[in-house]
């Protein structure tokens, strides 16, 4: 069982939701993401989303594009963030990490290369945004031959043919969008979501993250009701664009503070289910 199964598995008998972060790797500086990485693992998350900077972020708002520019003036790039993740899992040999980003940096990497060196750093899964399932051909098998789960996106307007080739082709869990646009928007209505959700769960058989459109621990606590894991990023990625780079240690502290506010939402969800 990889660390994603073996993670989801044992808060499922724990009657426990998953919390899952998201920063992107570089951002505001490369020499701080193992940091901001084993901060989150402290204040609550039980895997780790790291994305990836590609110039064109077609599924992300403003507050992730900016993040992934800001990384990008440093040249961050996916031979570094693998190191990233290398150096993140001599400390942590056990919380679960994905890498979401976009099809290009790795393609220009190789998919076979990427697929051995990121499974030789430690990465679990990998989110490909623009990779549809029944497009993915020879890129998901490589994944499939280096043990890296294949995470999909589920948007409320997704047809079933779509989630019969998810549930061929993906693992791991599938990522449901909770609203129509980029991450970092609009309101989420929370009854839409669970009718969604009730529907997705009837055809996948896979757990179900919930993302998009988190901004508090209110929502977080409503998504925890419905979902086996949620998503959280624009929020903490906004707290990351508020500080300098040479303030690691505040950084730190006010993502310390949101997650903990996630995580008791979360937390108070369960309680109340179990």
């Amino acid at each position: 069982m990889n660390r994603i199964n073996a993670t989801l598995t044992a808060l499922k008998a724990a009657g426990k939701t998953a919390l899952i972060p998201y920063i992107t790797a570089g951002d505001p500086h490369p020499d701080m993401t193992v940091s901001l990485m084993h901060g989150l693992v402290a204040s609550g998350a039980d895997m780790i989303e790291l994305g990836v900077p590609f110039s064109d972020p077609m599924a992300d708002g403003p507050v992730i594009q900016k993040a992934i520019e800001r990384a990008l003036v440093h040249q961050v790039n996916l031979r570094q963030i693998l190191k990233m993740v290398t150096e993140f899992r001599q400390i942590d040999s056990q919380t679960p990490v994905i890498l979401m980003g976009y099809l290009n940096p790795i393609e220009a990497m190789g998919d076979a290369d990427f697929s051995k060196m990121a499974r030789q750093a430690g990465v679990d899964a990998v989110l490909t945004v623009d990779m549809p399932p029944e497009e993915s051909g020879g890129y998901f098998e490589q994944l499939q031959n280096a043990n890296l789960d294949r995470i999909f996106l589920v948007s409320p307007t997704t047809p079933d043919s779509r989630l019969n080739a998810v549930t061929e082709k993906g693992s791991g869990f599938v990522y449901y969008v909770s609203l129509k646009g980029v991450t970092g928007s609009n309101q989420i209505d929370v009854a839409d979501v669970a009718k969604h959700v009730h529907h997705l769960k009837e055809k996948v058989a896979m757990p179900v993250a919930i993302g998009f459109g988190i901004r508090d621990g209110e929502t977080a606590y409503q998504m925890a009701k419905l979902a086996d894991a949620v998503i959280v990023g624009s929020a903490l990625v906004s707290i990351i664009e508020s500080h300098s780079e040479s303030e690691l240690l505040d950084i730190q502290s006010f993502l310390n503070d949101k997650m903990r506010e996630f995580r008791e939402a979360i937390d108070r969800a369960d309680g109340e289910g179990s």
